[in-house]
């Protein structure tokens, strides 16, 4: 299992682009905090506070936001 620490998904489960990231994280066996826009009502406005928008799926590294699901497989592939 791999962690990435400092590292945040947000993500929607109505949202294929983000369950495509989803899923590649839990078929790799790499984990790291997650927060659903749909159930975390605050989630959105911390996005937003972090990259500027209210695109998902985002991944924020380190305060840092990454956008678009192959670009975030693309970053996570290179972690494991």
């Amino acid at each position: 299992m791999t962690k990435l620490e400092n590292h945040v998904l947000y993500w929607r489960p109505t949202c294929p682009f983000c369950m495509r990231v989803v899923d590649y994280l839990n078929e790799h066996g790499i984990e790291c905090a997650m927060r659903n826009v749909l159930e975390d009502a605050a989630a959105y406005d911390d996005l937003v506070a972090v990259g500027g928008k209210r695109q998902i799926p985002c991944l924020v590294i380190e305060g840092e936001a990454l956008y678009e699901s192959s670009d975030i497989i693309q970053y996570c592939s290179q972690r494991i």
